[in-house]
């Protein structure tokens, strides 16, 4: 396996992977010809276009593939971000429903429920926010019985970014195809940790974000069904199925379709089978260390092979982390203006902010090791009881 270093050898023990994975170098090699030699526009007919007109088309080839083969159209876009955004905009404003009607659940990513709000805000759209269990999952009744005639789209993610929580979403797209209702799936944390295949879930859209999986920020990609229409995101040229306009970043996508086809390797290979074992492994050793004290976030299974969130009672994640500086890892809150807010993920499962505020998130990745993950354990556990245990017994 390629070697990260030195983006990783020399700082604390990076449990992140959730928020941003390191490039993989493979990646960088595949796509720096596209920055320097093969330079040219890959829309342009001579000589210099076809080098990265070829390439552009085989990395949509990749990122079909890694989607399970899927026969319907892949567009570029600058993030996942971006992806959500053209895939519910695109929907909504395409459907010529009077007043239409988007379904969402909570728990969705920012990218999901800001759109949303946009749309509400901008367009007079209706939205309906799905109550989650305490797992985090959306019930497919529940769903049933928010869908309405004017119901255009519903927008479920695959797995949570916080939790790693895998949703019903193959139960959910019957229900919304039954009503008529398009189905997007936000499976930017999803897919290269777990398999995805568009056709058996269902779903008409789907994001994949290339930086959750080993390529550079500002490449991501929307998987379309074949035959739909949606309205374009950015108007110009008409590249992108006529989509997103501008010329492409063919370097980019190069990086993403390598990454794709990585990811869909290791897979086969049973990548997802080590990383649940390293998963469990840190998370039996931190019960262990500390009885009585660890709490799951979010199910057992189904879950992110690579996931871990808990909360370790009677601390706090934002001070744990600060006190533990050789770990890279994130908290279940949100911190503005130097002020620590219960997660909204979290908080729409029903846990009460005690809790939510001791939650960490653990996610690991490519080059975890066994022997990261037995530190990491120690270095929590030692902070827990010399530091933050001993200044609640002073206080």
């Amino acid at each position: 396996m390629s070697d990260p270093r030195p983006a990783l050898a020399d700082g604390p023990i990076y449990l992140d992977y959730n928020a941003t994975t390191p490039v993989d170098p493979r990646v960088v090699e595949a796509m720096l010809p596209y920055l320097t030699t093969w330079f040219g526009n890959p829309s342009s007919g001579h000589h210099y276009g076809q080098a990265p007109g070829a390439a552009l088309a085989r990395a949509r080839d990749q990122v079909a593939a890694l989607l399970g083969g899927c026969d319907g159209r892949i567009v570029f876009t600058g993030s996942g971000s971006e992806a959500d955004n053209l895939a519910l905009r695109g929907a909504v404003l395409a459907s010529g429903m009077d007043r239409p009607h988007v379904i969402v659940p909570r728990t969705e990513h920012p990218a999901v429920l800001e759109t949303c709000r946009a749309l509400q805000r901008l367009h007079g759209v209706d939205v309906t926010y799905l109550p989650v269990d305490g797992e985090g999952l959306v019930a497919p009744n529940t769903l049933a019985a928010a869908l309405t005639p004017r119901t255009v789209l519903v927008s479920v993610m695959a797995a949570n970014n916080e939790t790693g929580s895998l949703q019903p979403v193959e139960e959910l797209a019957r229900v919304a195809h039954a009503h008529g209702a398009l189905v997007h799936c936000d499976a930017a944390q999803a897919a290269g940790k777990i398999p995805v295949d568009v056709a058996a879930l269902g779903v008409d859209l789907a994001t994949v974000a290339g930086h959750k999986m080993y390529a550079p920020k500002g490449i991501g990609a929307l998987y379309l069904r074949s035959g739909l229409t949606l309205e374009p995101l950015i108007y110009g040229g008409g590249q992108e199925h006529r989509l997103r306009s501008g010329t492409e970043n063919v370097a980019l996508a190069v990086a993403l379709g390598t990454a794709a086809e990585l990811a869909a390797g290791e897979l086969v290979a049973g990548s997802q089978d080590r990383l649940r074992g390293l998963r469990d492994r840190l998370h039996t050793r931190l019960e262990r260390a500390l009885p009585g004290r660890v709490l799951l976030n979010g199910p057992p299974e189904p879950r992110l092979p690579n996931t871990l969130n808990i909360s370790i009672i009677g601390t706090l994640g934002h001070d744990l982390l600060t006190a533990v500086p050789g770990i890279a890892a994130s908290t279940g809150s949100a911190c503005h203006s130097g002020s620590h807010q219960p997660s909204p993920v979290l908080r729409a499962m029903g846990l009460d902010t005690g809790r939510s505020l001791a939650a960490l998130r653990l996610s690991l990745g490519r080059w975890t090791t066994e022997s990261d993950v037995e530190r990491a354990a120690d270095l929590v556990t030692t902070t827990v009881h010399t530091h933050l245990d001993a200044a609640h017994t002073r206080a």
